[in-house]
């Protein structure tokens, strides 16, 4: 399965290489490569980032040792949520995930549920033992690239929201997922903090 998962993944890079390759040359039609390149790789995805909150002081404070243990005990928590509500995690580097949900609802409630299975987590551990989540979302079109990688304005928000905005126990929206969030039935609160890329953010209330 994984090398099956390589070779899609290699067969995009290559593919994607090749166009950005030939849109670099000389008197190039970037337009028509463009649509073309969105033509092969956009789609429509609600974005996740997630950060621990304190993880570089706690590392420097702890160890080595408490790094890799509060790495294990996220991914074991967290990754089953995530599976639970159909996302799919393209990348876990250090303390963070890229994880990706077909809509903004299913990405809602595994954000929910993410953190609030944390509140129930952390009440009999030491401070140190505590894993404090902040989450950051964003919804639109995007450029993925095999299972490995998106880019595109949402992202980039949703990574600014999710790793350097929001707090401990935060999720923290743009624009377009509350735009695309009415009937959820849930409740959300503008910050002041609105990162570039969105003309708004706001922060779910759950």
């Amino acid at each position: 399965m994984a090398f099956k998962r390589s070779i899609f993944a290699s067969a995009s890079e290559d593919r994607l290489e090749n166009l950005v390759l030939e849109r670099l040359k000389p008197g190039a039609d970037k337009e028509k490569i463009d649509a073309r390149i969105w033509d092969l790789f956009g789609e429509v995805w609600c974005i996740m980032f997630t950060d621990l909150s304190g993880f570089s002081r706690g590392v420097e404070k702890f160890g080595i040792i408490h790094f890799l243990q509060t790495i294990h005990e996220s991914e074991r928590v967290l990754v089953p949520i995530i599976e639970d509500h159909d996302g799919i995690l393209l990348k876990s580097e250090g303390d963070s995930f890229l994880v990706i949900f077909r809509n903004v609802g299913k990405g809602l409630q595994a954000a929910i549920r993410m953190q609030k299975e944390l509140l129930e987590y952390n009440k009999d551990k030491i401070p140190e033992e505590k894993i404090l989540l902040c989450v950051g979302l964003g919804y639109g079109k995007v450029l993925k690239i095999g299972d490995s990688d998106v880019f595109g304005s949402e992202v980039n928000t949703a990574s600014k929201l999710g790793e350097d905005t929001a707090e401990a126990g935060e999720i923290l929206i743009t624009q377009t997922v509350f735009d695309n969030a009415q009937d959820t039935g849930l409740k959300f609160e503008p910050i002041q903090d609105v990162p570039a890329g969105t003309h708004g953010a706001f922060r779910v209330v759950y």
